[in-house]
């Protein structure tokens, strides 16, 4: 298996990129392509080309934070992101297009609150739905839960303001009534409150709500690991025992490591023909290391033929 990594994107590349990269081909055996200005990266990781399964491959066109991506998509064709995806040639939305049937390719994000991880989708991708789109994400949880996570009959909770069927806005009054119909272990409504608690394995939103949804378990997780050191300085002032392990016995330092967004690193593009895995600006090696973890996981999976095979188009109009 060969992971192309945009070693360019992000606040900290290449450096950090590139230091992650060569921690995941350590850890979990896999090829990696970095793309970018291949005279940097040869720099950077030349001395573990005998090593390990590594490549450089030339991209010099530079996406700004600032651009339009569909327009310096097509605009920049020797860009990491272009050229990386042309590579694997399984691709993206707009150059090969969405699985057949999928009206709307959704994020899907990890959240490990609990032992085992629940998903966030759509997590940034789409800012306006209709309900068929809602649904079809709650399809796509449902496999991916499945088939990454192992979980067999993945619990579908919709994100809303209440419990009740009447709670909600038109979008998620409407997606609710479809869902209910829907061949998906479908719990109901469920708030804010219940992620934390795990009460569903799946939790279905649109994007621009699921987006700051998750932005918020972000910030809480670099609010818990800026706290972490002086509690623990406080706590050895009062103990003969040194603060973390304090942390450790009472379970927090767990917790906190469960809510870093850089222990999955990642989230998963679904619905397009390809395993396409999207990191966070601003990661670092280890957030870098375990996306290239998660997106081997997915791959491993074969999720884009699984859901090729689901018909998701066809299950939409039989529930509509």
């Amino acid at each position: 298996m060969i992971i192309a990594v945009d070693a360019t994107g992000g606040e900290y590349a290449p450096y950090e990129i590139v230091k992650g990269a060569i921690k995941a081909a350590q850890d979990y055996k896999v090829g990696i392509a970095l793309v970018g200005t291949r005279s940097t990266l040869h720099v950077l990781a030349s001395r573990h080309l005998k090593k390990l399964d590594f490549s450089f491959i030339e991209a010099n066109q530079i996406i700004g934070p600032q651009e339009s991506p569909i327009r310096a998509v097509n605009n920049k064709p020797n860009s990491p992101i272009v050229v990386g995806i042309n590579m694997v040639k399984d691709g993206s939305l707009l150059i090969l297009g969405k699985i057949k049937g999928v009206e709307r390719p959704a994020i899907a994000s990890p959240i490990n609150i609990g032992a085992v991880p629940s998903l966030l989708i759509d997590s940034g991708a789409n800012a306006d739905c209709r309900p068929s789109h809602l649904v079809q994400f709650a399809h796509l949880g449902t496999i991916y839960s499945q088939h990454v996570l192992g979980i067999p009959s993945p619990r579908v909770g919709l994100l809303s303001n209440g419990e009740e069927e009447s709670k909600g806005n038109r979008l998620i009054q409407e997606t609710h009534q479809l869902l209910k119909k829907a061949n998906l272990n479908f719990i109901g409504n469920i708030e804010g409150q219940d992620i934390a608690g795990r009460k569903a394995d799946v939790i279905v939103t649109d994007g621009f709500t699921g987006n700051i949804v998750l932005k918020t378990i972000e910030g809480l997780g670099s609010a818990f690991q800026n706290l972490q050191q002086p509690v623990g300085q406080a706590l050895t002032g009062t103990s003969r025992l040194q603060g973390r392990l304090l942390l450790s016995i009472v379970g927090l330092d767990s917790w906190i490591k469960r809510i870093d967004y850089r222990e999955y690193g990642g989230a998963c593009l679904l619905g397009v023909n390809g395993n396409i895995t999207i990191s966070h600006g601003r990661s670092r090696a280890k957030a870098i290391k375990n996306a290239i973890g998660l997106a081997k996981q997915t791959a491993e999976g074969d999720l884009c033929q699984i859901i090729r095979g689901e018909s998701l188009d066809r299950t939409i109009k039989e529930e509509e």
